[in-house]
């Protein structure tokens, strides 16, 4: 369980610095951000498992970066037309960078990351770990770091005073049971996939 508990604690920080900038950007802005994940995933894959990339996926990779840059006007969509390309600077609002663009970015490096660790436990020589047997160590790790952060947080103590199942419904499931189901078959598509193809 300890080879999921590092996994699992990037996993939590990664969600967190997420929703700070999903409260805080676009949502196509959130979304084409988002996918710079892949980029990260390829670049941990490298540094963690010395694993390369075809010349095609690092064509693909240097154009999800390129779109990146052009959503969030460093680079002016007109400079890729013409002869030089000039680096421009937004006119977005701090909070933007600070609240938007910083965790969304930090979120997916941390993802790459995260998803390299787990690549690696899953596909280590001797046939790797059990897909089914991590992703439950993974979850048990998860629930001890969120449990744990009820603690300090709001949240906390609302449930404390509440109880834990108030406010519950039925479709309150439906998340739970979609996360679950979605991450037993990410584990899967890891271990017999790579986290950059995930």
């Amino acid at each position: 369980a300890t080879v999921a508990f590092l996994p699992a604690a990037l996993y939590a920080v990664q969600n967190i610095a997420a929703l700070q900038a999903y409260q805080n950007l676009d949502s196509l802005t959130f979304n084409v951000l988002n996918q710079t994940k892949t980029l990260s995933a390829a670049l941990c894959c490298y540094l963690v498992m010395g694993r390369k990339q075809s010349f095609i996926q690092v064509l693909s990779l240097f154009l999800l970066l390129l779109s990146a840059l052009v959503m969030e006007r460093l680079v002016p969509l007109d400079s890729l037309f013409s002869a030089g390309v000039s680096i421009g600077v937004p006119e977005w609002g701090s909070r933007h960078w600070s609240h938007g663009v910083a965790p969304i970015m930090v979120a997916s490096f941390i993802s790459g990351l995260s998803g390299a660790l787990s690549q690696k436990n899953l596909q280590s020589q001797g046939g790797g770990r059990n897909p089914y047997l991590f992703s439950m160590e993974l979850c048990a790790a998860s629930a001890l770091i969120l449990g744990s952060s009820l603690i300090i947080s709001s949240d906390g103590k609302r449930i404390a005073e509440d109880g834990f199942w108030h406010g519950w419904t039925a479709t309150t499931w439906i998340p739970i049971l979609t996360n679950s189901i979605g991450g037993i078959i990410v584990g899967l598509v890891t271990k017999y996939a790579g986290s950059v193809r995930k």
